[in-house]
């Protein structure tokens, strides 16, 4: 048995629970994928707060912020986000979130982030040196 992955899965598991709770106390549930695909284009016009993003990005170091890491499902290689084009996290994030791009654990994280969640992420990511 391989503690790293499993310790890995366990902690974006129970960090999802943390966001998902964490949001359901504050903003509604999200609507239908549709209603999110249409609120897409007013998600370029949010301002991301990078100080806001740094906190939101705990459990995405726990896969890409491994120098090498390989997911176990699918095995692939993990890309490194960090110093990535704005414009491109809040892209892929938002295919995630409508399922236009297909991961299940990137499709979890990313539909229980909202679009202000996206653009900070997305402000902080972007500002890493490569």
């Amino acid at each position: 048995m391989r503690p790293l992955p499993i310790a890995a899965s366990l902690a974006l598991l129970l960090a999802t629970f943390a966001v998902t709770a964490q949001e359901s106390t504050t903003a509604p549930a999200p609507a239908a994928a549709p209603a999110v695909a249409a609120a897409m284009p007013a998600a370029a016009a949010l301002t991301g707060d990078s100080s806001r993003g740094k906190g939101l990005v705990y459990t995405c170091k726990g896969c890409h912020g491994l120098t090498g890491y390989k997911n176990a499902y699918p095995s692939y290689h993990v890309p490194m986000i960090g110093g990535q084009s704005e414009t491109y996290l809040r892209n892929a994030l938002g295919e995630y979130r409508t399922g236009k791009r297909k991961h299940p654990t990137m499709q979890a994280q990313a539909e229980s982030f909202s679009e202000q969640d996206i653009a900070d992420i997305a402000a902080y990511l972007s500002s890493l040196k490569k």
